[in-house]
């Protein structure tokens, strides 16, 4: 099988047309969806970018990895999507960006370059096509084609509707991919990272010109200022994340993210295409998602972060196409941690003993006996705390209090804040978050959930493991893998 796993960075769950939503036109994505599996209630872990990805990839949760904003580093012991396509006999290749950085442990000193940034490439990939932030490759593309660019990204992407689509970030990923999908000879394993819908909220060309924002719903209005949180009414106030005010701007934007949308899926659709013309489609295991969703206005505010579900409720289609699955939905809560292990099951490899998520092979097959009943995501703001009280990066413990966990059940939505605070939405009534539980009951057994949550998934690489006498026969390939990302031999353990 060749396999194509997408991340599409900042794409809501509920905005593509197999979704139902009412205007976004999305045939590829749709179609995908016919011929497979759409998880309809499928949930990031975390955000922004990097630490959204670092669960993806690793099938950690964010206490697990520790990944709490872009710049952390990924530690290297953890095992990741790429190592485990190698040792299913692939050579997995990269068009986009991972956003992983290097763990300190294993650079050359404290000079080591690769430590100046977090853009770094997730262990085991190889490059077909490598775009940091600063969209070096697309830059020099559209110079060599006579366009005049201003230096840096933002510029460069506020730009893309005086370009064509053809010219876009998106589809320049995409003919990269094509070429080099031209040589290879079957049994690849291809990691497409597209950028879009992410903002600059800028449509490529035709796209931006595709929805007339007077058809444009408007978002979800923010409660009054007596029922917010500190951390929204702290979001509220900075001009990154607060969402426009004046309604046609705010229609304008909806209209720009939904034409980057529906440009991505015309360029997801000349992949298919390329893929069917080579008579491989059905030798191709897709798996589609995004590192996490946008606010897109809801709640009075844009981007991703706080404990809303529209910056963590993203797409998740899976298409297997020997499974005989086709057009099934999902309304059982599913995490892109599940992603890794559900691929680990179609590889036929064994689930690596790290990973927080479980295989959906199980539920996709119609057995959900005791399947989670809530998800789950954390958002850690400690970056925040520090730009406000000037704080020295330090060992401080009270770093650790300013993050959040949320669980997400079909009775409540219940937020954990690290210094002991908590609120519970009563998503029953209110499916807007803008109702809070106020029964003691039930907001108890939202709180022993949660916890329980923690307990059941606390690190274990090596909790199953006994030394000495204890130990009988050999440990697991899983364990001896474990231990040569820690600088151990496996041909050592005695």
């Amino acid at each position: 099988m060749n396999v194509l796993f997408i991340t599409l960075d900042q794409f809501r769950g509920d905005s593509f047309g197999a979704a139902g939503h009412p205007l976004v036109k999305t045939p590829t994505l749709d179609r995908i969806a016919r011929e497979g599996v759409r998880l309809e209630r499928h949930f990031s872990q975390s955000a922004p970018c990097a630490p959204g990805r670092a669960a993806l990839y690793t099938g950690t949760y964010q206490m697990n990895n520790r990944v709490v904003m872009n710049g952390t580093p990924l530690p290297a012991g953890l095992d990741n999507v790429a190592l485990v396509a190698r040792r299913a006999g692939y050579n997995p290749t990269l068009f986009g960006y991972t956003d992983q950085g290097l763990d300190p442990d294993q650079a050359d000193g404290d000079d080591d370059p690769r430590l100046d940034y977090y853009e770094g490439i997730l262990p085991g990939f190889s490059v077909g096509l490598y775009l940091p932030e600063s969209q070096a490759g697309w830059f020099q593309y559209l110079r060599a084609k006579g366009y005049e660019v201003a230096s840096g990204w933002i510029p460069l992407l506020i730009g893309e509707p005086e370009r064509p689509a053809e010219d876009s970030l998106s589809g320049f990923l995409t003919t990269r991919f094509m070429e080099w999908l031209e040589h290879q000879d079957g049994g690849w394993f291809a990691h497409l990272s597209y950028l879009r819908p992410h903002p600059p909220y800028a449509a490529a060309g035709e796209f931006s010109k595709m929805y007339d924002p007077a058809d444009v719903d408007l978002p979800i209005a923010p409660v009054g200022p007596e029922f917010r949180h500190r951390i929204h009414e702290y979001s509220l106030r900075l001009r990154a994340r607060a969402a426009p005010t004046d309604i046609d701007q705010m229609r304008y934007l909806r209209a720009q993210y939904y034409g980057m949308i529906s440009e991505i899926d015309f360029q997801l659709g000349r992949m298919v295409g390329a893929i069917e013309a080579r008579g491989e489609w059905d030798d191709t295991l897709v798996v589609i998602t995004s590192d996490h969703g946008d606010q897109l206005g809801d709640h009075g505010l844009i981007q991703k972060l706080g404990f809303f579900p529209q910056s963590y409720h993203v797409l998740g289609l899976w298409r297997d196409p020997r499974s005989g699955l086709a057009g099934k939905s999902i309304n059982a809560f599913s995490e892109n941690v599940d992603l890794l292990p559900t691929l680990c099951d179609a590889l036929g490899l064994e689930l690596p003993a790290q990973c927080d998520g479980r295989s959906l092979s199980s539920l996709m097959a119609g057995e959900p006996q005791g399947w989670r009943s809530a998800a789950h995501y954390e958002w850690d703001f400690r970056k925040d705390w520090i730009r406000q009280h000037d704080f020295d990066w330090s060992p401080d413990q009270r770093l650790g209090t300013h993050n959040l966990a949320v669980s997400v059940s079909d009775d409540v939505g219940y937020v954990q804040f690290g210094d002991g605070e908590f609120k519970c939405f009563d998503v029953k009534a209110d499916p807007t978050w803008r109702t809070e539980c106020v029964d003691s009951d039930r907001i108890l057994l939202a709180a022993q959930e949660q916890l329980v949550w923690r307990q059941e998934h606390l690190g274990r690489d090596l909790t199953d493991m006994l030394l000495g006498s204890q130990r009988k026969g050999r440990w697991p390939a899983r364990f001896t893998k474990g231990l040569s990302t820690r600088g151990l031999s496996p041909a050592a353990v005695p």
